[in-house]
């Protein structure tokens, strides 16, 4: 126990069905149930034009992004239908509402996110289950660090401030904007939004 109450800590491969029915099983074994899950596992890849992204690159970002989440869906979606309750969001990107040159797996999987969040909200929906999407701008952390050297490898710091600038707060995100968007989700204050895409992005979308 700590300060946030019990906390539970489970290894998994997400791209393997084995290993997320393991963390799924392990949770209920400790906790007795799942209330809220949040997909929050993500890669994004190289940054290089379409012509020279390779099929391995690509697969893998797929299998991280969008079969993860299909196969926590589907694992955890059950437990939820049948108590009638439940919170679902899956951690998408601006990338899953807009295109972003360089990115193409990454984008496409982030679109595919959200295609995936609309079908479950409304198989789920007559159980009482929310399911939606939240979508970030760039946020201050080591994924963006790696995006800012693949766009400009010698100079990441103009990499930075050429996204910042794109960004009408003029500035980064950080996680505890995120976190918070979440939290609310994760509430009984959001029990009547199911199916939406959310952006905590700065002001992008206004553009």
């Amino acid at each position: 126990m700590n300060r946030y109450g019990e906390v539970l800590t489970i290894t998994a491969d997400v791209t393997e069905e084995n290993e997320v029915q393991q963390y799924v099983e392990k949770t209920l074994e400790r906790l007795g149930t799942i209330d809220i899950f949040f997909y929050n596992a993500g890669i994004e890849g190289k940054v290089a034009p379409i012509t020279e992204q390779t099929v391995e690159d690509f697969d893998q970002i797929m299998n991280v992004n969008v079969r993860g989440v299909f196969l926590g869906l589907k694992h955890v979606l059950p437990i939820m239908q049948e108590k009638k309750s439940g919170s679902i969001i899956n951690m998408s990107s601006v990338a899953g509402l807009m295109g972003s040159p360089g990115v193409a797996p990454y984008v496409t999987s982030k679109h595919g996110v959200v295609g995936i969040t609309k079908v479950a909200a409304l198989e789920a929906a007559p159980s009482n289950v929310h399911v939606n999407s939240v979508h970030p701008s760039p946020v201050n952390t080591r994924m963006m660090r790696s995006l800012e050297k693949g766009l400009n490898p010698e100079n990441s710091e103009a990499a930075k401030e050429q996204h910042t600038s794109a960004i009408p707060l003029n500035r980064y995100g950080e996680s505890e904007d995120i976190a918070k968007l979440v939290l609310f989700l994760a509430s009984d204050d959001s029990k009547f939004i199911t199916g939406s895409q959310y952006r905590v992005d700065g002001g992008m979308g206004a553009s």
